[in-house]
């Protein structure tokens, strides 16, 4: 018979080991939570969100919301993006670079048969196989030319929002667009959607608070039996420059108009993240919720975005058309890193590994990522398994577009002789007339015409603009980001054994580079033959 100290000594045994237990959980790098209550997970995408346009950076414009969340969590200091919108939402999407998916050059336009290839497995879909929740408010601009590409098609529960990359942001509509293509005859077209289905029930909605609006219902909708995904990808703040007169009130000080808009919207944006957080705590999810704030791109600056210190802007391949704003909040990370700033290099194709095995315990292996598992790096403050990014190889030079004539000398083709041939590109012999860009370590190569080199600051700080002077017949450049973010110093007459070893970078990847897909412009995609709609055509 079991004696009394006996007894006590096995009790005693069985409280140290599930404290041992507790205690080795709690060091764990990859989780703080149990496989029954996997986290939720909140990621916004803003668009056309600039380096400059945040609070934290030294913005003038007030961002409280999005500077407390960022404060309480992780900022991401040296996190990068695509420097246009279709790519950045296919690398998140897919995990894969874009020139693994054919989508390497411009974006998915409107009228266009394209979309995120469908043998390509969607965060979406992994994290649905793990028992999650998913949920898609705001933009898509993956493609829609057939319903196989719509995102309750790959993977989504839920989605309500528009498939093209911008409208009116009360009417939304849109007309038809596309360099080089003939928009004769075609009708400006509804683009909202509530599922599948167009609604007509939001005319004279702004669509911040309508995409915010949503995701709430959403959140007190959720059966908290499961885990949710909450896509977010708002449509602020892309032009048009758009915003109830409220939020442009405490900016009237701004002399440029478009900059005073701007900011107007970002304010409505930090206003609408604040209620959704809000919201969570109020329900209960807040403590086991995951948040991720990015941005799609840098700032435009034509639109009124500004990306000062930085170089460049939207669709070039300086620091200001890649380097983005982002910041992860929650209560599971460890606290030894919350309200710190991460320096190690995390790039958007990271999100798809790092949230299905980081955050939710998913597997990887039947996958060809090219995105990295980051979390510890996040979560814990260990160095990143990235040491490199590709930020793109487009062998198809950019259409010429109207409002790049003050800025681009070179009437928008932008580099000379630039093919796609492998067959020309053997080891060794990279044709750098391409337009590509790389960072190995510390080191940046850029190759053929990157987009504009200037640096501008906002409009309202009384800084002059610097532009150099553009060198006929340079094709490449090399910086040390570490040692100069700004790109002021090119060090590739300096150091061409750093040149050498880039450009072999790059050759390696243009040798697994699928040929882009970018076809034309289809006239059965015109509204008018769809009911005023824009829809599938095929």
């Amino acid at each position: 018979m079991e004696t009394r100290k006996e007894h006590a000594m096995q009790h005693f045994t069985t409280i140290f080991l599930l404290t041992s237990v507790v205690l080795a959980l709690s060091t764990l790098g990859d989780c703080h939570w149990n496989s029954t209550n996997p986290p939720n997970i909140i990621f916004i995408l803003a668009d056309d969100y600039g380096f400059n346009d945040i609070g934290y950076h030294g913005s003038k414009i007030r961002t409280p919301w999005l500077d407390k969340l960022a404060a309480e969590g992780v900022k991401l200091e040296n996190y990068y993006v695509q420097p246009i919108c279709t790519p950045t939402r296919s690398q998140l999407m897919s995990g894969r670079y874009q020139i693994h998916t054919g989508l390497e050059h411009w974006i998915i336009w409107d009228v266009q048969p394209n979309c995120l290839p469908l043998d390509d497995v969607t965060l979406a879909e992994k994290l649905k196989e793990l028992g999650y929740a998913t949920y898609a408010v705001g933009k898509w601009h993956l493609g829609f030319y057939k319903k196989d590409c719509w995102p309750t098609r790959r993977g989504f529960d839920t989605f309500f929002g528009y498939y093209t990359g911008s409208e009116d942001y009360f009417t939304h509509r849109r007309g038809c667009g596309m360099p080089g293509f003939n928009c004769k005859g075609f009708t400006p077209g509804l683009d909202l959607r509530d599922q599948e289905q167009p609604t007509h029930n939001y005319n004279g909605s702004y669509s911040t608070h309508i995409f915010t609006e949503q995701a709430q219902q959403i959140l007190e909708n959720h059966n908290s039996a499961k885990p949710f995904f909450l896509y977010l990808p708002f449509q602020a703040v892309h032009s048009p420059l758009q915003v109830p007169e409220k939020y442009i009130d405490p900016y009237k000080h701004i002399a440029d108009k478009h900059r005073r808009i701007y900011s107007g919207m970002v304010a409505c944006m930090d206003e609408a993240i604040g209620n959704i957080t809000q919201t969570l705590t109020h329900l209960g999810l807040w403590d086991n919720t995951v948040l991720i704030f990015s941005t799609d791109n840098g700032g435009q600056i034509y639109e009124g975005g500004n990306n000062w210190p930085l170089r460049g802007w939207k669709t070039s391949l300086w620091e200001g058309g890649v380097h983005g704003v982002g910041f992860v909040h929650s209560p599971l990370i460890s606290k030894s890193v919350q309200g710190t700033s991460c320096k190690e290099m995390i790039h958007v194709s990271d999100w798809f590994p790092t949230l299905i095995a980081g955050v939710a315990g998913g597997h990887l292996d039947d996958l060809e990522l090219d995105g990295f598992n980051v979390w510890q790096t996040i979560s814990q403050g260990k160095s990143s398994p990235r040491k490199e990014i590709l930020h793109n190889i487009d062998p198809i030079p950019y259409p010429s577009l109207p409002y790049m004539a003050e800025y681009e000398p070179q009437g928008g083709v932008f580099y000379p002789d630039a093919y796609f041939n492998t067959s020309n590109n053997l080891p060794g012999s990279y044709n750098t007339t391409i337009r590509a860009a790389i960072r190995v370590g510390d080191w940046k190569l850029l190759t053929g015409y990157p987009g504009n080199s200037s640096w501008i600051p906002p409009p309202d700080s009384g800084i002059v603009p610097i532009h150099p002077v553009e060198q006929k017949s340079k094709y490449v450049w090399l910086f040390n980001i570490r040692e100069d973010p700004n790109e002021y110093h090119d060090l590739s007459d300096a150091r061409p054994d750093k040149v050498k070893e880039l450009v072999g970078r790059l050759q390696y990847y243009y040798s697994s580079l699928v040929p882009p897909f970018y076809p034309p412009g289809d006239v059965r995609a015109n509204p008018a033959l769809h009911g005023g709609i824009w829809t599938n055509w095929e």
